[in-house]
């Protein structure tokens, strides 16, 4: 959430920063038009109350004007209520400003590579997809998927699944043991105000996943229970930053995405994420996305697959978003880079929504943190960058190097 104070003293920023997102929905007039309505209700009010305690203290002046004045009060805190709850829905449908460093553009046409890592492989043969792969070695079992749950469900089988459970602990390891975060294991199911919190709700409610009965929501990161942990809370002096990674599977109706990746386990309505998460004081965060990002990029490395760094655009920003790059692996077989990774600083954005502050001294006053996040990495994408770079002529896998300890094999064949 922005500050209202920004807004209102820098409506012209807010409104070329909207411009620059390509953003022409965020009802800013809405929000200044309320904002200038409910000041003026709150000074009214004040007055009122003034004028009340000045009436109190005659006690021979007519009760008639103290019984008016206590009810124009109620009717005016009333409205000061229900211009706040305006007020607040409209500030929910603001997206973060974006960084100064961020290229002004339309959307990922306009993203930028900052950097790239390898070589694309060369292969004396066609490189076959994925879909042909998983299944001729019958480890990816797409029919039983769509009989099981309907379109966009798959069942990894055998050494399928080991594959994939082998990326997440290998990932999970290397981000405790080597780049300093606490795993956690978070809910997959939230409440509405966890939603709210990380900025899912109410923009992206169609795209959620809902238990009605029991208002739970059904997870689409773990970014989401993660941004939640400290709400409410103010963190003390010196115990910035607080470096979290989580393994969560994840629910996404894909209706943003229809009719897009039909084929294959790319977008589908249930996947596995790993999930890098930091608080951090104001000053550091952008020196900790850096640092975010090259963490994503040691996995990559690891794995040998090569990948591309892209500062993402204006116009391609995430909604909680001040800054963002993407990671994206090479895939032959489908002849793509598929993002495998999005790093982003979202300043004091979430952290405005959930009340999380922090103290900088013991005697200060406390300011709002900032949030950080990013796939480290997401399941099923390396899973396709893996098949496809490590096939083959005969269609078979071999099984990168850093991951043989955890699969128990050093070639996926036919069964």
């Amino acid at each position: 959430m922005l500050d209202i104070r920004f807004i209102r003293e820098n409506p012209d920023i807010v409104r070329q920063a909207l411009r620059n997102r390509q953003e022409d929905s965020a009802p800013l007039d809405a929000i200044l038009e309320l904002d200038a309505e409910r000041r003026q209700r709150v000074t009214e009010l004040e007055d009122l109350r003034h004028a009340r305690k000045q009436t109190s203290k005659d006690r021979e002046a007519a009760a008639e004007e103290g019984r008016a004045l206590r009810a124009r009060i109620r009717d005016l805190e009333e409205a000061v209520r229900d211009l706040e709850g305006k007020l607040e829905e409209r500030l929910l449908q603001m997206p973060n400003t974006p960084h100064s460093s961020v290229p002004v553009g339309k959307d990922e046409d306009d993203n930028v590579t900052v950097r790239t890592w390898g070589e694309p492989k060369t292969f004396d043969f066609t490189p076959a997809p994925h879909w042909t792969l998983g299944e001729s070695l019958g480890i990816i079992d797409f029919e039983r998927g769509v009989k099981l749950s309907g379109s966009r469900f798959y069942v990894l089988k055998g050494l399928g699944a080991r594959l994939q459970r082998a990326l997440i602990a290998f990932m999970l390891d290397l981000h405790t043991s080597q780049h300093g975060y606490q795993e956690m294991y978070p809910p997959f199911m939230v409440k509405r105000e966890c939603m709210v919190g990380s900025g899912q709700l109410p923009k992206f409610a169609d795209n959620i996943y809902h238990d009605e009965e029991d208002d739970l929501w059904f997870v689409g990161t773990a970014e989401i229970p993660l941004t939640n942990l400290h709400r409410d809370e103010i963190i003390l002096p010196g115990m910035l930053p607080f470096y979290y990674v989580a393994y969560t599977a994840c629910f996404r109706r894909e209706k943003m995405s229809a009719g897009k990746d039909t084929r294959g386990i790319k977008r589908g309505h249930q996947f596995d994420k790993v999930e890098m998460y930091k608080f951090t004081d104001q000053e550091s965060s952008y020196d900790e996305l850096e640092k975010m990002v090259a963490n994503a990029e040691d996995i990559c490395q690891q794995l040998q697959l090569p990948y591309r760094i892209r500062e993402m655009c204006t116009g391609d920003l995430g909604f909680t978003a001040s800054k963002s790059y993407d990671v994206d692996v090479w895939a032959p077989g489908c002849e793509e880079w598929l993002e495998v990774s999005s790093c982003s600083n979202c300043t004091d954005f979430q952290a405005r929504r959930t009340n999380i502050r922090y103290r900088p001294a013991p005697d200060a006053r406390p300011l709002f943190v900032h949030t950080l996040n990013g796939s480290g990495l997401a399941l099923p994408r390396i899973m396709i960058a893996v098949m496809e770079n490590y096939q083959q002529a005969d269609g078979s896998i071999v099984v990168p190097e850093v991951l043989r300890d955890f699969v128990g094999v050093e070639i996926i064949t036919s069964p």
